[in-house]
């Protein structure tokens, strides 16, 4: 069974590892819808369907025909992400009469942990870097022609609310869960649709926080996807040096996009009295992957214009 990461936090009777999640779940719209299963092991190898088998209609006594669906193997390994927090003792036994020292340096880190996670989210790229998983970029692998990769023209284009709408439809088999997007497209959309005379509607998310929906999808916003991607021939070639941006259509579930990780989730560790300093460290800690189980249930809308 696939949990959120707030969910998951309610499990647990450590009040400093709640306060932590709900720390990095409050300000991120991915950690608060994004699912994750909890495997037993450093990986999981899954089948990604990739397209269906064959159907047709028969007269009395033709021959049937026999098709398969086809997969592609995808193993998804968990990855260590986190830092240790050092907290003077000095300055905790003195400068604490105000504000728990020691509480908001480890709420920094989780936020630092957040940040970091969001951003590898999106660019995370094994083939460059080996300790982290791969994002969503190379989940859909924008730099390959495919009907979950669409392009605003051959090197990107203003956008279109026709073109967002053909971005939904590319989402196959369920409701869309997130539209996933840059600070600037979300402005773009609203410029849009004011000019089209009309309003974008608005919610609240678990937390209390207002948050806009298109055709009644929720728009989140990653601070971490670049307003900066070059586009060559319709296809992403890099991720600085041009205009572009791109907005992306997800699913979640254990059948769509759903996050990995090991039983406990988030991990807050004591580690206690330092050696060498007059100080105490705790360790923030996630083993953490991302899996995406099939190819339909996310796609990309690249080359996205101010």
């Amino acid at each position: 069974m696939a949990l959120t990461l707030a969910e998951a936090s309610k499990l647990s009777n450590d009040m400093l590892l709640q306060g932590v999640v709900e720390t990095i779940v409050k300000d991120s719209p991915i950690l608060q819808h994004l699912p994750f299963i909890e495997i037993v092991g450093n990986g999981l190898t899954y089948n990604q369907e990739k397209t269906l088998p064959s159907i047709d209609f028969y007269d009395v006594g033709d021959t049937w025909a026999e098709s398969t669906p086809t997969f592609e193997q995808i193993t998804a390994n968990l990855k260590i992400t986190g830092g240790d927090a050092d907290v003077d003792n000095f300055l905790k036994a003195t400068r604490s009469n105000v504000q728990d020292l020691e509480t908001a340096v480890i709420e920094l880190k989780a936020k630092a942990l957040r940040d970091k996670f969001e951003d590898s989210f999106i660019y995370g790229d094994s083939s460059q870097n080996a300790k982290q998983f791969d994002g969503l970029k190379e989940l859909i692998d924008t730099t390959t022609a495919s009907d979950q990769v669409i392009a605003m023209g051959g090197t990107g284009a203003t956008l279109t609310l026709a073109k967002l709408d053909e971005l939904i439809d590319a989402v196959k088999g369920g409701k869309l869960d997130m539209l996933l997007m840059s600070r600037r497209s979300r402005r773009k959309i609203n410029a849009l649709v004011r000019a089209a005379g009309g309003m974008m509607d608005t919610d609240r998310d678990t937390w209390g926080n207002f948050i806009q929906l298109w055709d009644g999808v929720p728009i989140g916003v990653n601070d971490w996807i670049l307003d900066t991607h070059v586009l060559v021939d319709g296809l992403e070639t890099a991720t600085t040096g041009g205009t572009c941006s791109t907005i992306y259509a997800v699913q979640f579930g254990e059948g769509a996009l759903c996050g990995l990780t090991s039983p406990g989730f988030l991990q807050v560790e004591p580690i206690g009295s330092l050696e060498n300093k007059d100080a105490s460290r705790t360790r923030v800690k996630w083993y953490v992957s991302l899996a995406l189980f099939s190819s339909i249930k996310a796609a990309a809308l690249i080359g996205v214009k101010d």
